[in-house]
């Protein structure tokens, strides 16, 4: 990790374009969210948590929107793909990620989207994509799921399940796209809205033991369990109880590796990660920060 001043120089330069500086001075004055001075950037709670706790825990109408989508429309997606063949994960991916962008894109009403906010999202996602790479050869030792969590708590539930759809269906470019693509761009996906979605209510304390504990048992429960039931339709022409239940068995030796995964990732890299993000945050003027006042 850059140190802070490193990383405010290298963000200037990146975000800004490296404007000179008069063009820049106009620039700032021009934006909805200004790029803010070092005394009013974020510092680290008090109480030893990761992130500040939020001050409104009431549900924007937007969450209630991705609520409609990741609950009903996906599934109902995902089952229609089912239906009509395997073939047609492609398009099923594609709708997923449509859907994912409805309830991100009301983060913005009643403003225009900056550069700078999505291109944070981005790097999320490819760093997110960059780690499932990176560890190809350990199966299901990756840091996607942590990353994704943090993308979560760090700009809004909406935006964890975006990094977590748009990082699972980049890296099946290289790690081989097929039915299961959809199943995990949604599994993924829940558990950064579902973070995101607990922390907005209080519900899940930013400290590293329990930030850990939810790694785990979102991981193990709920990725484990869905792709372990897309592996059950996929491979199984009738599907009865106990045809399926040996392969749920199979597949709890690979979840768990992928649970103690998201636990080390989340263990060591998570402090650093949201110190960068939250200052990044607060400096300038991103996504949940700008919009707080619209929930």
């Amino acid at each position: 990790m850059l140190p802070n001043e490193s990383l405010d120089r290298f963000l200037d330069d990146f975000l800004e374009g490296g404007k000179p500086k008069e063009k820049y001075e106009v620039k700032k004055r021009e934006d909805a969210a200004p790029v803010r001075s070092d005394r009013e950037l974020w510092v680290p709670p008090a109480d030893g948590s990761l992130v500040e706790k939020p001050e409104s825990r009431k549900l924007s109408k937007r969450t209630w929107a991705a609520l409609l989508m990741i609950f009903v429309l996906i599934p109902l997606t995902i089952f229609i793909g089912i239906r009509i063949g395997d073939r047609k994960y492609f398009f099923i991916s594609m709708m997923i990620m449509v859907y994912s962008m409805v309830p991100f894109v009301m983060v913005f009403e009643g403003r225009r989207p900056q550069a700078r906010e999505l291109v944070i999202l981005a790097l999320l996602a490819a760093i997110a994509v960059a780690g499932r790479a990176a560890f190809f050869m350990l199966p299901q030792f990756k840091p996607v799921i942590a990353v994704v969590i943090v993308a979560g708590v760090c700009f809004g539930a909406e935006s964890g399940f975006l990094v977590g759809a748009v990082s699972m269906f980049a890296s099946n470019f290289f790690l081989t796209q097929g039915p299961w693509t959809p199943w995990q761009m949604f599994a993924t996906g829940i558990i950064g809205f579902l973070a995101g979605l607990l922390f907005k209510k209080g519900r899940l304390t930013m400290k590293k033991g329990p930030l850990c504990l939810f790694g785990f048992m979102s991981t193990f429960f709920i990725y484990g369990f869905l792709m372990d039931t897309a592996s059950v339709l996929m491979y199984q022409s009738e599907v009865t109880w106990w045809s399926a239940l040996p392969l749920y068995f199979s597949g709890a030796p690979f979840n768990l590796i992928y649970a103690c995964s998201t636990v080390i990732f989340l263990f060591f890299g998570a402090r650093p990660l949201i110190e960068k993000l939250e200052r990044i945050k607060v400096k300038y003027g991103l996504i949940e920060n700008g919009s707080a006042g619209k929930s």
